[in-house]
């Protein structure tokens, strides 16, 4: 993973309005969510230190595994509303140009998706995040965060109305301190303001570090949810992967899932919304996946 750059305005892209009647809000009786952080290394299963160094050509070239690794990753997945995803391949030859939270939100069944790439090698790779979820979004930001090297942002996503939405920022940031702590100082400014907030991502720091802490000071956020270890999969050490909420939302469970598709393992947060706000879906049995904002 590299360091990174970039502090450039943010690019916004339009949801497409839809009349009234095909959006439902949510039941006050189903006001939970299920949301999950997973950084699945390009469906890229490791059980070794070494594969690193063995398996590395996995990350430029096609292998047949990888889309079985893949339809297992999507068969987890399902049993959940809102799942960010980091180290996702938005289409390039590794993936036979195939765009992996697209994918996977099929594959899962998913009726919306957005992705951003962070770091555009080409052909060679797109390296990207990936947004998967079961409401509606109403609006869609990507944001690029400083750094010394490029390829480092956020992707911003809110659902519900304007007046009262769930924005939802999704991160992978960088590996050094001093990078984490301005990207965070960006993140920060940019949520001061919203009530109901998600942040979730690989943050590559632990939960009582110095940056996080400053970003719980800084906004409504509380700290992580979770303090159990998510990386390397098959011997947890290190806890990099973390699920941010304000208090409003309240959180009635926490879980680190051992499943060995990725070299983290995924964490997840129960959620309990406030009555007041609604998330939309389709009526009926109409979806629509949404890429980039695009209806």
């Amino acid at each position: 993973m590299l360091d990174d750059q970039g502090e450039q305005d943010a690019i916004r892209h339009p949801v497409s309005d839809d009349p009234p009647s095909r959006l439902n809000p949510q039941p006050a009786r189903e006001q939970r969510l299920r949301i999950l952080s997973y950084n699945i290394q390009v469906g890229i299963a490791s059980s070794r230190f070494r594969h690193y160094l063995t398996h590395g050509w996995k990350h430029v070239l096609p292998y047949h595994g990888r889309q079985a690794n893949l339809d297992a990753i999507a068969h987890f997945l399902s049993a959940f509303d809102l799942v960010g995803l980091q180290e996702v391949d938005a289409g390039s030859i590794r993936t036979h140009f195939v765009n992996q939270a697209e994918y996977l939100a099929e594959r899962a069944g998913f009726p919306h998706w957005t992705s951003q790439t962070n770091r555009n090698l080409g052909a060679l790779a797109q390296h990207s995040l990936g947004l998967l979820s079961r409401f509606r979004p109403t609006h869609i930001a990507e944001h690029r965060l400083p750094g010394v090297i490029p390829g480092r942002g956020a992707l911003e996503v809110h659902y519900g109305s304007n007046g009262d939405h769930l924005a939802v920022i999704l991160l992978h940031l960088s590996l050094g301190k001093k990078a984490r702590a301005r990207q965070l100082q960006y993140v920060g400014d940019l949520l001061a303001d919203y009530e109901h907030v998600v942040v979730m991502g690989d943050l590559n720091t632990p939960p009582h570090s110095h940056e996080l802490r400053d970003l719980v000071r800084q906004t409504r956020l509380r700290e992580p949810a979770s303090e159990a270890h998510t990386y390397p999969s098959w011997q947890p050490a290190r806890t990099f992967d973390h699920v941010l909420v304000t208090s409003e939302l309240a959180v009635e469970k926490t879980h680190v899932y051992r499943v060995t598709y990725s070299d983290h393992l995924p964490v997840g947060v129960d959620v309990r919304l406030p009555e007041d706000l609604h998330l939309s879906v389709w009526g009926g049995d109409e979806t629509q996946l949404l890429q980039g904002g695009q209806a």
